[in-house]
C-alpha cells in the first residue's frame, strides 16, 4: 500500500540545495502543466474517475488538488519574497477535495495551473541568491521552510501526483 500512496517515495527535504538543483527545480516548475497535459490527454472520464488506490483520491480530484495545492505555493513564495518570514495558513486538503468543484472537468484546473506555473516560474527565474534562503513559518508543523526546500518540495510534489494519475490509468 505504502508504494501506492508514495509512488515515488516519501519526501525528503534536502537540508542543503546546490544552484543546479535549483535549475531542475525551476524546470521541473515550469513544464508541469504541459506534461499534466499530455499525461491525461488519453484518459476517458471513467479513468479520470478512478482512484489510485483504495480510499485514496481520483485523477479528477488529484488534477484539482494539483490548482488549489499549487495555488497556495504560489501565494506562500510571494508572501516569502514581500515579508519577513510569514506565518502561512495551511488548509484541510481532504475537505477541499471533497466540495463540489472537485467534480468539475479537469480544464477548470488545467487552466490555473497554467497560469500559476508561468507566474511561478517567472518569479524563481529572477529570484537572486540570497531570495533562496526567504521562506515561511509553517504553523502545523512548527517549523521554518526555506524557498529553496519549498522547490524541491513541488518537485517532489509534481512527480508524486503524476505517478499518481499514471495508475490511475492502470487500475
Amino acid at each position: 500500500m505504502d508504494i501506492l500512496k508514495f509512488p515515488v517515495g516519501k519526501l525528503k527535504l534536502p537540508h542543503t540545495v546546490e544552484q543546479d538543483h535549483l535549475y531542475g527545480f525551476l524546470d521541473s516548475i515550469r513544464t508541469f502543466p504541459d506534461v499534466l497535459s499530455s499525461l491525461i490527454s488519453t484518459f476517458s472520464d471513467e479513468e479520470l474517475d478512478t482512484p489510485y488506490r483504495p480510499e485514496g483520491w481520483t485523477a479528477r480530484q488529484v488534477i484539482h488538488h494539483l490548482a488549489d495545492s499549487h495555488c497556495h505555493a504560489l501565494m506562500r513564495f510571494k508572501w516569502s519574497l514581500t515579508e519577513d518570514q510569514p506565518t502561512i495558513k495551511p488548509y484541510l486538503e481532504a475537505q477541499n477535495a471533497l466540495l463540489v468543484d472537485y467534480s468539475l472537468p479537469v480544464q477548470s484546473a488545467l487552466d490555473i495551473l497554467k497560469g500559476i506555473h508561468e507566474k511561478w516560474a517567472t518569479i524563481m527565474q529572477n529570484m537572486k541568491s540570497e531570495d533562496w534562503i526567504k521562506g515561511y513559518y509553517h504553523p502545523e508543523t512548527g517549523r521554518f521552510f526555506r524557498l529553496d526546500q519549498v522547490a524541491a518540495m513541488y518537485d517532489w510534489h509534481c512527480r508524486h501526483h503524476l505517478e499518481h494519475i499514471r495508475l490511475c490509468k492502470k487500475m
